[in-house]
């Protein structure tokens, strides 16, 4: 399966920025949908509210999945790669 990487830069409640993809099926396309994945997450970290548009999720690239994503994917439609100031 191919997947869609959206690269997304959101600014936290304490003005720090986290960096995080959201991973998606590569079929995927729409946006609020993909946007809301990322927002369910930024719940999750304690950062609700804070702004995730196209301003700061924007798509990046299609791979091949690896299988570390998959579960989450075929689960949830979607996995979040954290990768700067996440947590």
């Amino acid at each position: 399966m191919n997947v869609a990487v959206w690269d997304t830069y959101v600014t936290k409640k304490d003005g720090s920025v986290m960096h995080f993809d959201i991973i998606v099926p590569a079929t995927l396309k729409n946006e609020t949908t993909i946007y809301e994945f990322g927002r369910k997450y930024l719940v999750s970290k304690n950062q609700e509210g804070q702004p995730l548009t196209s301003e700061e999720c924007r798509f990046c690239h299609v791979e091949q999945i690896r299988p570390s994503w998959q579960k989450a994917i075929e689960k949830d439609g979607y996995f979040i790669y954290e990768m700067k100031n996440c947590n």
